[in-house]
């Protein structure tokens, strides 16, 4: 390359460490996983206090020999935001204790992520990312029909392993919606019914009954995805197939549904939903809970987790949108109008009319 100057030398070495940060990147996810395996945010969280490192290594049942790794473990978690490492003024100890991130693999706290921790590390599942250079240049619609032969819903549907991985991963997710359902009652004030489009084993549509008792609520979803769900006085479900008819009522609700599906696909569903709040006056909109990109306006890392959501969706020919995105799509579907509410962290609330 010939000679080259200080600057130019610096700039490679800066560079070189984004690379190597890339290519070390997906130990995030491995490491997050042996924390969640090990039990490691409920044995904290069980402690009652910051523990340190001789306690957490005792508690997991892991040889001395071994707690220098498990230091280095927590160090690179923490790091990362997962863990806090505090040192102790007394006996200059070094203690690990829970941050929000951690706070939400602890079991039983009514919002625990864990499940979605283990969907999204699953070996198989992380295996198809390395065939995204043979998928690109091939005929495949899906990463997934290109890596393992089938797509994710063939997956789902004829393995049990992956279609409970798969529910309990959502449900997990779904409990968030607790927290955001507190500051936004004006969007179910005034309706009689809502339909949970795909709305997998209940979760939101129980936390939205338990909130609305007056509101009758009904999930639909494949047959197979809610065999023996029992319901509520309020609360029911159905089985049934969205692109093909979703049952009458005020509202329809669709959270992290449309994201799944190409433009193609999330028209005919739009449509569907459409049809089915024609002729409820006022009343009638859909209801979408997804993500909405906005590079100029998101920090940095709120950008970063909506962009890696777009890459885990376009391994099933899905995309997370931005503004114009959904407004096309609505368009497209025949409704006139829509109001974004973004209280969902890195998702929002959309209402749609028709």
């Amino acid at each position: 390359m010939g000679s080259m100057n200080y600057q130019e030398a610096i700039e490679l070495f800066e560079g070189q460490n984004i690379l190597y940060m890339q290519i070390f990147g997906h130990l995030k996810p491995l490491c997050l996983k042996w924390a969640v395996q090990l039990g490691i945010p409920d044995i904290i969280n069980n402690h009652g206090k910051p523990i340190t490192l001789p306690h957490l290594v005792s508690a997991l049942q892991i040889a001395p020999s071994k707690a220098d790794f498990v230091h280095r473990l927590m160090r690179f978690l923490a790091h990362n935001g997962i863990f806090d490492i505090h040192q102790s003024q007394a006996d200059h100890d070094l203690t690990f204790s829970l941050t929000p991130a951690s706070k939400l693999l602890v079991t039983g706290s009514g919002y625990c992520l864990s499940p979605m921790v283990l969907l999204n590390t699953d070996p198989l599942l992380m295996s198809k990312y390395h065939h995204l250079g043979e998928w690109i240049r091939g005929e495949d619609p899906t990463l997934y029909e290109t890596a393992l032969g089938t797509s994710i819903w063939g997956l789902i549907d004829g393995e049990p392993k992956y279609l409970s991985l798969f529910s309990e991963g959502m449900a997990s997710d779904s409990q968030m919606v607790d927290l955001a359902l507190k500051n936004c009652s004006s969007v179910f004030e005034n309706l009689d019914s809502i339909v949970d489009v795909g709305g997998g084993t209940g979760t939101t549509a129980r936390i939205i009954s338990n909130a609305y008792p007056k509101l009758k609520c009904v999930v639909l979803d494949l047959p197979q995805v809610i065999p023996n769900f029992t319901g509520t006085n309020n609360l029911s479900f159905v089985g049934g197939d969205m692109f093909k008819s979703i049952p009458q009522a005020d509202a329809i609700l669709l959270k992290w549904v449309l994201h799944d599906w190409n433009d193609e696909s999330c028209i005919k569903i739009l449509q569907n939903c459409k049809d089915s709040i024609s002729g409820k006056g006022n009343r009638g909109k859909v209801i979408i809970i997804e993500t909405v990109i906005n590079e100029k306006l998101d920090c940095e890392d709120m950008t970063q987790t909506k962009l890696g959501l777009d890459i885990s969706m376009l391994a099933i020919n899905g995309k997370e949108r931005t503004e114009e995105e959904w407004k096309q799509l609505f368009i497209e579907a025949g409704f006139k109008d829509y109001k974004i509410f973004p209280i969902f962290g890195f998702r929002s609330l959309i209402e749609v009319y028709p």
